[in-house]
């Protein structure tokens, strides 16, 4: 992750909503079938809520059935890095954006080929650039 000073408690409170900040920084998760990019499917990059880094492409969005935008692959794989998470009594591999450290989501081996992976994203993390 960047230890990019700008990353200050004051940057991301008037950056983020109440809620974006929540799940950036807080590791929250917003309810499925709510959020803003769930069920979009428009051409265009998806870029870190937080920071503004290239994150995913509409190329490898997929509707999963979860309630969550879903992606194959990250648009780079250095965009993004992975944690282990064992909240809530699960083992999972959380995402972060490699750029700032915010909460993206979850990645699981249930996606389709040719990579196998759902990165399941919460939509107050992410922002589509059309």
């Amino acid at each position: 992750m960047s230890e990019d000073s700008k990353f200050t408690e004051q940057y991301w409170r008037e950056t983020l909503t109440p809620e974006q900040y929540h799940v950036c920084r807080e590791k929250g998760t917003e309810a499925p079938f709510t959020g803003e990019y769930w069920d979009v499917f428009a051409d265009g990059t998806y870029h870190c809520r937080g920071c503004g880094a290239l994150l995913f492409e509409s190329e490898t969005k997929f509707d999963a059935g979860c309630g969550w935008p879903s992606f194959s692959a990250p648009a780079d794989k250095g965009a993004i890095d992975e944690e282990f998470d064992s909240s809530h009594g699960m083992r999972r591999t959380e995402v972060v954006c490699h750029n700032c450290g915010s909460h993206l989501g979850h990645v699981f081996p249930d996606g389709p080929a040719p990579t196998g992976l759902r990165y399941c994203i919460n939509s107050a993390s992410i922002k589509l650039d059309k």
